[in-house]
Formats: C-alpha cells, structure tokens, sequence
C-alpha cells in the first residue's frame, strides 16, 4: 500500500521570487557531460556559467568510506586511464573497484584525457573524480566569488542490491554516509537524493523525513507499481524521458510530485517536454537548454 506523501518544508528546485512560482529547473547532468568530461568539477563549475538551476551527479563509496563522485563504482573502460597513463579494458573494468581503493589512490587515475566515444566534443584534459566536500567547496567558492544564485545539487547513489558489500556498503550505511557529509556541507536544504534503488531512497527517508526524494525510473511497469515498490509518494519523480506522457506529467501533480525526466539532449524534446507540463529535466547539453529558462521563448 501506498503511504500518504509526506510534505516537505524543503525545496527540490528554486523559485521565482516574482512571482512566488517554482522555477523550471535546468538540471546539468554529471555537470556538463556533452561540452567537459562527467562529474569533475571543472565541468560543474562550467555548468553554473551556463545558467543551470541544479548539478546534477553521482556519488560512490570508497575504501576509506569516502564519498566519490563517480557514476560506476569503478573505474569506466569508456572514459578512464589507470595510474600509468595506460586504457582500461572492458574485461577487467570492475578489477578497479572504487571500495576497494582508498580516496588517495582514486586520484591517482586520470579520467579526462581519454576521448568519449559518444561524446567526441568534450574538452579533453586530466582530471580526477572527486570527492563530494571537494567539489560541493569547488561550486560554493566559484558562487560566491562570482556573486551567483545559490544552486541545487541532485544526487544519485549508485547502489544495487548485487553490489552490496562488494561495490558499496548496505543502504542504511551508505544513506548514513551521504547524510552526514551532507549535513557538513550545509546543503541539505539544496539537495535532492535519487536513486534507481528504492532501498536507499526508504533509508534516507528514515533519517530525515524532510529530504527531498527522487525515484529514477526506466522500466515501463507504470507509476503506481513504481510507487508501490517505494512504499512512499516521494517529492520528485524522475523517469527516463521517453516514458513521459501527458498523462503521466497530470498523474505526478495530482499527487503533489514533481515530475523531471532524463536525459533529454535535443532542443525539440526539451521542447516537448516543456510543453507537456514537465517540472524541469536533466540534460548532458545545458548550453542548448537556454530556453527553457528564458521568459516568452516557447
């Protein structure tokens, strides 16, 4: 059974002070990753120059219980080399296993030089995956140096049951992790916690029922049965954008959800989506999404 939505006295997106309404919210998937290579703060930093009203990434755990920004809990054959300059195969890309490395050994790969096979237009230049307190201290010096409104962060554990002590501790103790650094940071009234493993969004829900929530979802099974996975009406809900339908965007906001798909890379789905009523979206190209954030331009 669905549980009752719990209201939050939090924000999952900024809003316009004009004319008190939320804001559509421009979310920068793993910073920028079609224009700097994913989840480094250099590509962060460019996508607070492009406008963006939230940074979206993912954060995995390291052996020293550490949180890394990285979307796989290893290190990617596609975008990584290893400490002597030399690729990573595919067949063994899990052997370099972020939990079983320590957050000073993370830093010795360089995962910016190597050329992305599906996004030729990077800019190329060594970079390490950071920690979370590094780049959340990169983004809030560049805002307040550059006098900037203050930005969300969206972000996604990286967390499967099968990786479960091999690839990253249990929810409870991940959530617990996250949580805390968050707290330290002093973000959490700008951070939204999604997740495809509805383990970490029940656990994270126990720690604070404050906390905004995201449920990723690509499967096609439907918006009820995904809620009744989750036991919970989580504030936002995050589905691959070819799912979107009308019906589904009137679905979400019937039960005081808010609906943000991913990730929508050409300005005619931008479009489209705008148009059906979506509450914002995730996109790898903020630099062509500059529209949905301008009055009068659809």
């Amino acid at each position: 059974m669905i549980l009752a939505c719990t209201t939050s006295s939090k924000k999952p997106m900024p809003e316009n002070q004009e004319t008190n309404k939320t804001a559509f919210d421009l979310q920068g998937h793993r910073g920028t990753r079609g224009l700097y290579p994913e989840n480094s703060i250099p590509g962060f930093l460019h996508a607070l120059d492009l406008g963006v009203t939230t940074l979206e990434l993912d954060v995995c755990v390291s052996k020293d219980s550490q949180l890394i920004v990285s979307h796989e809990p290893w290190f990617s054959h596609e975008i990584c080399l290893d400490p002597n300059g030399n690729p990573i195969l595919q067949s063994n890309e899990k052997e370099h296993n972020l939990y079983q490395l320590t957050t000073k050994q993370i830093a010795t790969y360089d995962c910016g030089t190597k050329l992305h096979p599906r996004f030729p237009g990077q800019k190329k230049f060594r970079v390490h995956k950071p920690t979370l307190q590094e780049m959340v201290v990169a983004v809030e010096a560049k805002i307040k140096t550059d006098s900037l409104d203050p930005v969300y962060y969206n972000i996604e554990t990286k967390s499967t049951p099968d990786g479960d002590g091999r690839f990253h501790p249990e929810p409870k103790t991940f959530s617990g992790l996250l949580y805390e650094e968050l707290k330290k940071l002093g973000i959490l009234e700008r951070t939204i916690v999604q997740s495809f493993d509805v383990r970490t969004l029940q656990a994270m829900r126990k720690i604070d029922t404050t906390l905004t929530l995201a449920l990723l979802v690509e499967n096609k099974e439907g918006l009820e049965q995904n809620l009744e996975r989750l036991g919970f009406v989580p504030e936002i809900y995050s589905p691959y954008y070819k799912l979107v339908t009308e019906d589904l965007v009137k679905s979400c906001h019937k039960k005081h959800m808010k609906l943000i798909p991913w990730t929508v890379n050409t300005p005619e789905d931008m479009k489209h989506l705008k148009n059906l009523g979506v509450d914002g979206l995730i996109t790898d190209y903020p630099d062509q999404a500059q529209f949905l954030i301008q009055p009068n331009t659809l």
